[in-house]
């Protein structure tokens, strides 16, 4: 039997296990799947939306792979990005992901994340679900994010409506992570999310409160920045960014974080 370090962390309600490969190798690399769906198990291991494996990188300080609890491999995460930039314990740091080169700023327990360039936006897509027909929007913000603007997110099946978008044929074959968003005034907007690999609804999503954010203003839901984002976790997430010639530029999240424990897994 083997022995894993690890530590548990929490951003905005997002929980991840973070193993730090970069001085030596705690799991071998085709075994992070599989390691994701033990650890990640909220009954037979620790308990996380998803596990994140830092590892050496030749351009950046560091590389971010995450990995969901159903052993898929993400892009990127947000909340995740967040919690490594504070597990790294400096103030700047840049980090590889699979989505690009991620820049933080950490000041105590706040972490302001500079993300990747959106790509990939369209509005009012008419999508059918079943016998009715909806408008939704997407945009990729490091992960592809499909988002409803409705009236009261609190009404929502966000894990039934979710999942079938998620699983749509318009989406496929990646899928798409689906949320659910609500204008409060001109800089608010409160959020839920079904996260794509999870398959369920969780208390935040850092790339969904960016997708969000952006398609707010982009609509003229919102007409001021940041947009402040209340996730379901109860805290508020700040979306900083630049819009001109109809592009979306300098995107920056913004939020919490912090150390929940540190462990050993007997593998």
């Amino acid at each position: 039997m083997s022995k894993i370090q690890f530590t548990k962390m929490v951003a905005s309600g997002n929980d991840f296990v973070i193993i730090d490969c970069s001085h030596k190798s705690e799991v071998r690399s085709q075994k992070l799947s599989g390691f994701a769906k033990t650890i990640c198990d909220r009954k037979y291991g620790a308990g996380a939306d998803g596990l994140l494996v830092l590892e050496n990188s030749k351009k950046t300080d560091f590389k971010m792979r995450v990995f969901n609890p159903d052993g898929s491999e993400a892009d990127m995460c947000g909340n995740g990005a967040r919690c490594s930039a504070l597990f790294k314990g400096r103030n700047r740091v840049k980090f590889e992901t699979k989505a690009g080169i991620i820049e933080a700023q950490v000041a105590k327990d706040t972490v302001k994340l500079k993300m990747t360039d959106p790509r990939d936006l369209w509005a009012n897509i008419d999508l059918n679900i079943g016998t009715q027909f909806y408008k939704v929007h997407y945009i990729n913000t490091g992960v592809p994010h499909t988002v409803f603007f409705v009236g009261n997110v609190d009404t929502i099946n966000v894990k039934d409506v979710g999942k079938q978008v998620r699983f749509h044929k318009q989406f496929q074959p990646a899928g798409t992570n689906t949320s659910f968003a609500q204008a409060i005034d001109a800089k608010t907007i409160k959020l839920r999310t079904y996260e794509r690999g999870i398959e369920d609804e969780t208390l935040a999503c850092g790339t969904g409160s960016v997708a969000s954010a952006l398609l707010s203003y982009y609509l003229k839901i919102t007409k001021k920045t940041p947009v402040a984002v209340e996730t379901r976790g109860g805290e508020v997430l700040k979306v900083y960014f630049d819009y001109k010639n109809n592009k979306f530029s300098n995107v920056w999240l913004e939020g919490s974080a912090r150390i929940v424990y540190e462990g050993v897994y007997h593998v």
